[in-house]
């Protein structure tokens, strides 16, 4: 799985310009990236504007070592909705800067009750970064810092504004947490370990030569593409609470397609196009059989037809032209029809009620026979009416009449 990460520069401070120069406008107009096509290795890395870079199947962020800050503290108990304000409780004393302007993160699978590690950031800014971000197309995953604290150790680098020969800062990791010193300063050897030769020490190219003259240990040379790589591979995730993101339908359907799209389900994939092309090919198959019974049927209904009446030359409607033909042929003969005169007062007659005497007027026309009912109660109706149900006749009453009509004579 393909793996982009961007590098985020460091926030711009109240300390790295004068006093009375005010603060020009922090933009992404381009932003440091490597990309891994496997998440192991570094493929290319690089410079470019947040809309012309690479596509990949994971896009995280990494911050700079300055801007996170660390708390260790006892998780209190308390639900999702209200965790983050529980936090902001918690660390009210141990903050400088007012809780509305900070960012809390916490580490993965953290427990209500049990110390965990919190990560501190300023959340205007870091709410600027993923929206220019995504205005731009690019939509983050992930949200890592550079170091993690408890693992003692550092790294040396050089700030991008930094002379060429300007020492080299530290950003040095501790058991308490983490800080970033400038290698020329005091602190920073007052707080280097008694015996440095015990730690993992990494540098840039641009500063091994002076970090392994500050420790008097050598150091591993690591770029700064390598350790944003190695970085992303952390479990951490910074996008939580307020920053996380909205769209997480979305979001899972990108991870669901993102995985099916992995090597790991290249099986899966084939076996499922297998299956589809099968189901295509029966299918189809199944079609074909359907039509060709279809026209069977059709071409011995045509041949019946012509059989029984060689009168009829062109078939366009087989059975209705059969149900024709039969109906000449039985006028012609003299035999009544179902839906003839004869026929209806025959069966209205059967089904006529007791009492009721003959029937005054009648009208007859396609198949539907009408008789005067004045007098008839709701009962003798029917009654009536039952007694045709069962020889296929239905009744129509309106207006003190009487109609009966074959079924399907309509049709």
């Amino acid at each position: 799985m393909s793996v982009l990460v961007l590098q985020i520069p460091p926030r711009q401070r109240l300390g790295s310009r004068a006093a009375d120069e005010p603060a020009p406008p922090r933009t992404l107009a381009e932003v440091d990236y490597v990309f891994s096509p496997d998440g192991l290795a570094v493929g290319s890395s690089g410079r470019a504007a947040p809309a012309l870079l690479p596509r990949a199947d994971s896009v995280l962020a990494v911050l700079a070592d300055a801007d996170v800050a660390w708390q260790r503290i006892t998780l209190p108990k308390a639900p999702p909705a209200r965790l983050r304000a529980a936090l902001a409780g918690v660390l009210e004393e141990l903050l400088l800067d007012d809780e509305d302007a900070l960012h809390f993160a916490l580490a993965p699978q953290a427990a209500a009750g049990a110390t965990a590690w919190v990560a501190v950031l300023h959340r205007g800014w870091l709410a600027g970064v993923i929206a220019q971000l995504e205005a731009a197309g690019v939509v983050l995953d992930r949200i890592v810092p550079s170091a993690l604290p408890g693992t003692a150790g550092g790294h040396f680098f050089s700030p991008p504004d930094a002379a060429s020969d300007a020492a080299p800062w530290l950003s040095l990791v501790r058991e308490d947490g983490l800080a970033c010193l400038d290698s020329a300063g005091t602190l920073a050897r007052a707080l280097l370990p008694a015996d440095p030769g015990t730690l993992h020490w990494t540098a840039t190219p641009a500063a091994a030569a002076a970090a392994e003259k500050f420790i008097g240990v050598p150091v591993t040379v690591l770029t700064e593409a390598e350790r944003a790589l190695q970085a992303a591979r952390s479990p951490w995730n910074l996008r939580q609470f307020e920053l996380a993101p909205r769209q997480r339908g979305m979001r899972l359907l990108r991870d669901a397609a993102r995985r099916l799209l992995s090597p790991e389900w290249r099986p899966v994939r084939w076996g499922a196009a297998a299956l589809v092309l099968v189901q295509l090919v029966g299918l189809n198959a199944w079609a074909w059989q359907q039509r060709r019974a279809v026209d069977e049927r059709r071409t011995a209904m045509t041949a019946l037809l012509q059989q029984s009446f060689p009168g009829v030359r062109a078939v366009i409607d087989a059975p209705l032209q059969m149900r024709r033909e039969a109906e000449r042929l039985r006028a012609a003969a003299g035999r009544a029809g179902d839906g003839d005169l004869e026929v209806l007062l025959a069966a209205a007659a059967a089904a006529w009620p007791e009492g009721q005497g003959p029937a005054q007027t009648l009208r007859f026309e396609a198949g539907r026979l009408t008789l005067a009912a004045a007098g008839w109660s709701e009962p003798e109706i029917a009654a009536f009416r039952d007694r045709l149900r069962p020889a296929g006749y239905g009744v129509e009453v309106a207006d003190g009449r009487i109609t009966l009509v074959r079924s399907g004579a309509a049709a």
